[in-house]
């Protein structure tokens, strides 16, 4: 099978070249969901889960629904998203994409029209939209943290689970857990994979230290807090004996998201406040024990680039951050080996995890007509036969070259959990992260902000 499909790539990517006059712009830019930054550095880096062109490979369709005859009239479908989403011609499995709409339009007598909003005004316009019942599309990208329940209360969008059960097409997480509100799923996307987020390293710098390899700690399962504290510890170094470090072992321990995801909790569930959950409380104790005891690279005054900036400075082993980061890194630090291990894992922890604090997925409002006719089309765009073998493999293996970290970018993608604190615009997350950094207990940090964000939570759900 695989030798196949090499030789099919092959073949396909001859049929490529030729049709490279015709091809379009893929506007399909990674995900701006990690821990590296508190902001989009780009409305490009903020496509979130649905960046990759990589559907999962699968011969066999699962679930796929059968065959369908409806005439459309003519009508324009608008697909509207904070980027272009024209399918491009610029792998094979798009090419199979753009053949099979090309096909549905033709049979079912519509046309696709995309519509592609700035993304410093995308939320603010298509919420004020749906709420005057004049969506701007038939298809619409959303954003979690506005849209759920913010909107969804307001029974503003068709539930879509009764007709995303095609594997092959649609991710089925997107659905049946990402975009759940009441039981119901109300988010979807072609079959593509999730944000990856863990720890890039400097694998150079590593090897001068002489430090155990941190592939290691993975292989043997005992890469975890501890380990990882340990790891930090050890390379913060006095190389000039100056009596002042020179060499740190972590860029910043800001990644308060990927320890609650690590961890398997977050700071709210639903409704509720959870921060006395006690697998949150080992959260804020980690944290707590990094700030007071100095583990990170001190600030420098810097904004919430800095930690990627001491990174590539190359005196600075390890940074959490994501995957659409890795590139930046490969280009920038040339003369570095950077390596990817996951998040390590909590002790509350059964796996390693990626997380996503801004997911978002396409929709279908409820004044569309016809979400099944919709869901048909969508599906059957992105029902083919992939020459992938799994989620977004052409990116990661153009990203790294050592086999290892592509597998701990699969390990923790397929994991991926989600932090809910953007929901709440009055959570005072930073305040909270702050107070950790610094060192304060974790005790003290729960009983002063337990009931903030529970009033956090309660603005929004009892509005």
């Amino acid at each position: 099978m695989r030798a196949k499909k090499v030789m099919s790539v092959f073949t396909s990517l001859m049929l490529v070249a030729a049709m490279t006059a015709c091809s379009g712009n893929s506007g399909n830019s990674a995900n701006a969901g990690g821990e590296a930054s508190a902001k989009p550095t780009a409305a490009a880096n903020t496509s979130g889960t649905e960046a990759s062109p990589e559907a999962s490979a699968s011969a066999e369709p699962t679930n796929a629904t059968p065959e369908m005859d409806f005439d459309m009239g003519g009508k324009t479908i608008k697909i509207v998203s904070w980027w272009d989403m024209t399918i491009p011609e610029d792998n094979p499995d798009n090419i199979q994409r753009q053949k099979n709409l090309k096909e549905l339009e033709k049979k079912h007598n519509f046309k696709v029209k995309y519509v592609a909003l700035d993304y410093g005004e995308y939320q603010k316009k298509v919420v004020a939209s749906l709420v005057a019942g004049e969506p701007l599309g038939d298809i619409v990208r959303m954003g979690k943290a506005y849209m759920i329940p913010a909107l969804t209360k307001q029974d503003l969008f068709w539930p879509v689970d009764e007709y995303t059960k095609n594997e092959n097409a649609f991710n089925q997480e997107m659905t049946s857990n990402f975009s759940q509100y009441n039981g119901k799923g109300y988010g979807f996307s072609e079959n593509t994979g999730n944000l990856i987020s863990g720890i890039f390293y400097n694998r150079t710098l590593m090897k001068k230290l002489g430090m155990k390899p941190l592939q290691e700690y993975v292989d043997e399962d005992n890469w975890n807090w501890d380990t990882f504290t340990q790891v930090a510890k050890e390379a913060n170094k006095d190389t000039d004996n100056n009596g002042k470090l020179d060499v740190w072992g972590l860029a910043s321990s800001g990644f308060l998201d990927m320890a609650l995801a690590s961890n398997e909790t977050d700071l709210t569930v639903e409704d509720k406040q959870n921060l006395d959950d006690p697998k949150t409380l080992e959260v804020f104790k980690f944290i707590s024990k990094l700030g007071a005891e100095k583990v990170g690279r001190p600030t420098e005054g810097g904004d919430w680039k800095e930690p990627a900036q001491f990174f590539r400075q190359g005196n600075t082993l390890m940074y959490a951050g994501a995957d659409y980061e890795a590139s930046g890194f490969k280009t920038d630090m040339k003369d570095y080996d950077i390596g990817f291990v996951p998040f390590p894992k909590g002790p509350s922890a059964s796996a390693y995890h990626s997380v996503e604090s801004s997911v978002q997925f396409l929709t279908i409002p409820k004044k569309s007509e016809h979400p099944e006719w919709l869901l048909y089309i969508w599906e059957k765009i992105n029902d083919i036969e992939s020459i992938y073998d799994y989620p977004k493999q052409a990116s990661l293996e153009s990203t790294y070259d050592n086999e290892e970290d592509i597998n701990n970018a699969k390990l923790v993608e397929s994991g991926m959990r989600l932090t809910n604190h953007n929901t709440f615009s009055t959570m005072p997350y930073y305040d909270l992260l702050g107070e950790l950094n610094k060192g304060t207990s974790a005790s003290t940090v729960i009983q002063k902000y337990k009931a903030k964000v529970q009033a956090s939570v309660d603005a929004v759900y009892k509005k």
